[in-house]
């Protein structure tokens, strides 16, 4: 494994026990880059330890126990000094693992939803102050100022680093929930060590709350996209579910989603993750129903209010009903700045032989796009429709 498969691997895990230990979370962030920056240094010459997180959270503590003397705070802080060291040779499974905690403080409800998402992707994740910042499309000051104040109030207001009793989870589980969706969506569009880390906190949550639905719900909707990452590129491209290369979907990932969307069902789940699931489960069969994937996102989108999920909702009944019907949804959306609006009616126009506007919208949604792989299918769908003939498709 290389060092920047073992930091995406094992940052939030490291971070973590340092969090537990030493209660700081700028101490912990610090000493833990120090110690992947001494990994960086020794790991090539000396080779890589048998167990690399442990030589990490090792590492680490000796450098958070270094910062603490050398701000004289020795004797305020002895017990951090007699915290017990790891051994690099155990086996990394018998490690506790401490990012549950870790996530719990972080959605603490002092901090705001915003401040929530954005420390945990900071903290579990690795993410770059820089990277949260694009996808909360803010400047990287400002999100480094909602960083340090969201810390500050962590130790402020003395916010546990703990899993809330039995009590108090249901109450403060829609923040992880949002915050663990959040993550997997980051990941799930070109960081696949975050998609891997909301997966095992999804399953984790599971775990230890087995009765709430939407928890397997959320495990579920996760699974069952994870299942279809390999078809998602070809040749560096970005392919849309239609075109996708079914041979290629994980068929156990999805067959452990639809577990876990059975679960949720025989807990009588109806809740918004619950729906995303049963959609991403429709969507994966050969012969998708699009009347009721219309229906369940309309109930969605009574569910959320979202103008998002409307849009989706405009796709499902193009399919069911016909583009016009769709397009009168979509015209209803007031949503310009977002990219995908333009793409849908984009191909809603082309559908419809109004390819001059088609064309019109692909360009809008090139004004707005970021990632290269979409800029590029956008540069290719406006190509072609530029060059055609009026196109029609049955429904």
């Amino acid at each position: 494994m290389t060092l920047d498969e073992t930091f995406r691997e094992d940052w939030g895990g490291v971070l973590a026990a340092l969090v537990g230990s030493f209660g700081d979370v700028d101490l912990a962030e610090e000493a833990t880059a120090e110690a992947f920056a001494i990994a960086a240094e020794r790991w090539p010459r000396d080779g890589q330890p048998p167990n690399p997180r442990a030589w990490l959270i090792t590492t680490a503590r000796n450098k958070a126990i270094d910062r603490i003397r050398r701000d004289r705070t020795f004797e305020a802080k002895t017990r951090l000094l007699t915290a017990e060291e790891v051994d690099e040779t155990v086996d990394a499974p018998s490690m506790r693992d401490e990012r549950l905690e870790l996530i719990f403080m972080c959605c603490h409800p002092a901090l705001s939803i915003e401040a929530q998402v954005a420390l945990t992707l900071r903290t579990l994740g690795g993410l770059s102050t820089d990277e949260i910042a694009r996808a909360f499309l803010v400047p990287e000051a400002t999100m480094a100022q909602r960083l340090v104040r969201a810390k500050r109030k962590i130790s402020q207001a003395g916010i546990p680093f703990r899993v809330p009793p039995a009590d108090l989870l249901p109450e403060r589980l829609a923040a992880v929930l949002a915050v663990v969706y959040l993550i997997f969506n980051e990941g799930y569009g070109g960081r696949g060590d975050l998609a891997a880390e909301a997966i095992w906190l999804g399953r984790a949550l599971a775990d230890l709350m087995p009765d709430l639905p939407e928890v397997h719900g959320l495990l579920a909707m996760m699974l069952l996209h994870d299942s279809r990452r390999d078809a998602r590129l070809r040749d560096g491209e970005l392919v849309l579910l239609a075109d996708q290369d079914r041979s290629t979907w994980d068929v156990e990932e999805m067959e452990r989603g639809r577990d876990s969307l059975r679960r949720a069902f025989d807990l009588d789940g109806a809740g918004p993750y619950v729906i995303q699931a049963t959609i991403a489960s429709l969507h994966a069969d050969d012969s998708p129903d699009w009347t009721h994937i219309a229906v369940l996102y309309g109930e969605l989108a009574r569910q959320t209010g979202s103008p998002i999920v409307e849009l989706n909702r405009a796709v499902a009944v193009a399919e069911a009903e016909g583009p016009g019907a769709a397009l009168e949804i979509v015209e209803r959306l007031d949503l310009d700045d977002y990219r995908y609006l333009h793409t849908t009616r984009a191909e809603l126009l082309a559908r419809l032989n109004r390819t001059d506007e088609a064309c019109a919208e692909y360009r809008r949604a090139l004004e707005l796009v970021r990632d290269d792989t979409e800029r590029r299918l956008f540069e290719r769908r406006l190509a072609e429709l530029a060059g055609s003939a009026p196109v029609t498709r049955e429904t």
